[in-house]
């Protein structure tokens, strides 16, 4: 009886997981949060799916418990809050991993973590625990950022086309970070474009780090030159302070591609919008050209407006530039807006550079 019963048993699968070989697990195991909406939502593994042990309130309730009463009588609550979800979660979890592989953490892969492991390895998974939880992820994502790179940044003034060049030296096989792609904002007080919506501040440097991870530090990373703040989501100071001693790049535009590009851009958002972004920046433009800038959109003059508000956005630029190390800028004439071509101009300086 008793060797019956020893089969019927699954084999112990659970394996404690440090930060690193959980970061180099393969992709195809899908990793699972076990912490509440909020904590999720508040900051997560990029690739991690929500399974919550307890909702937002329920955690409360259990902290509470264990503060005030003691370990035992938090972790019976526990079970008596959980006792009628584990079936779902195991569903759950076949449908995310039918091949019974998968990862998971809490917090601090303390108690959350654990039972949902002891869940899974009896259903049969084979499950790989992080060590230290999120905790430690955040502490290896934040890491990261100190680590040394090889920047490269791209400048030039608003309109000058830098995130399409970006795209066209990815295409062409450089390494490049987007940092208003994982910001999601385009950089200036109209950079939300009335649709996009920042991450957290803690999601955005997960993604930024696991983005940085992902690179060879030996080859060049091409970043767009940035201020440290892109919308209301801070660049990580480490990195900031690379970005800022690296060689740069100003790709140079005419004037009439870049306010040909801005009013395709630009010229077809909601005009309130257009008109709340301009007056955030009445300082900064004054009071006399804020009010033409208006009056230029409410009259379908986009391209009168784009004029209007660049003199003081290629004022602010150019500023920023003679606070550089002037030996590091370099120059490439682009002529045009030509996204690809200009990609094409800048990989032959480099290796210009480096034959040199």
């Amino acid at each position: 009886m008793g060797k019956i019963l020893q089969l019927a048993l699954p084999i112990h699968m659970i394996k404690n997981t440090g930060i690193n070989n959980f970061l180099q697990l393969d992709s195809s195991i899908p990793v699972i949060d076990v912490r509440t909406p909020a904590e999720f939502a508040q900051g997560h593994i990029c690739r991690a799916h929500n399974i919550p042990l307890f909702s937002n309130e329920e955690r409360v309730e259990v902290g509470t418990t264990y503060k005030q009463v003691g370990r035992e009588e938090a972790i019976l609550l526990g079970f008596d809050l959980t006792g009628s979800k584990w079936s779902g979660f195991i569903k759950q979890a076949i449908e995310l991993a039918p091949d019974k592989k998968i990862a998971l953490h809490c917090w601090r892969g303390g108690m959350r973590s654990g039972a949902m492991a002891w869940c899974l390895d009896l259903y049969g998974f084979e499950v790989y625990l992080l060590t230290g939880g999120y905790k430690h992820y955040r502490r290896r994502a934040l890491d990261t950022f100190a680590e040394k790179f090889n920047i490269r940044i791209l400048g030039g003034l608003t309109g000058s086309g830098k995130t399409k060049v970006l795209q066209q030296l990815k295409a062409l096989g450089e390494q490049v970070i987007d940092l208003e792609g994982l910001a999601q904002h385009q950089g200036s007080a109209f950079g939300s474009m009335n649709v996009m919506e920042q991450p957290t501040q803690e999601q955005f440097e997960n993604n930024l780090a696991a983005e940085l991870r992902l690179l060879d530090p030996q080859r060049p990373v091409w970043i767009e030159d940035e201020s440290i703040a892109i919308g209301k989501r801070f660049i990580p100071n480490a990195l900031f302070h690379q970005m800022r001693d690296a060689p740069i790049t100003v790709l140079k535009v005419s004037a009439e591609s870049r306010v040909e590009s801005l009013v395709t851009e630009y010229g077809a958002l909601d005009k309130d919008f257009l008109k709340d972004c301009t007056q955030k920046i009445w300082k900064r433009l004054g009071p006399e050209q804020t009010k033409n800038a208006i009056i230029a959109i409410d009259e379908d003059r986009m391209a009168d407006f784009i004029c209007i508000v660049l003199v003081y956005y290629d004022k602010t630029y150019r500023n920023g530039l003679t606070k550089r190390d002037q030996a590091k800028i370099m120059e490439i004439d682009g002529g045009s807006a030509d996204a690809l071509a200009n990609a094409h101009l800048i990989v032959a300086q480099q290796k210009e550079l480096i034959r040199s």
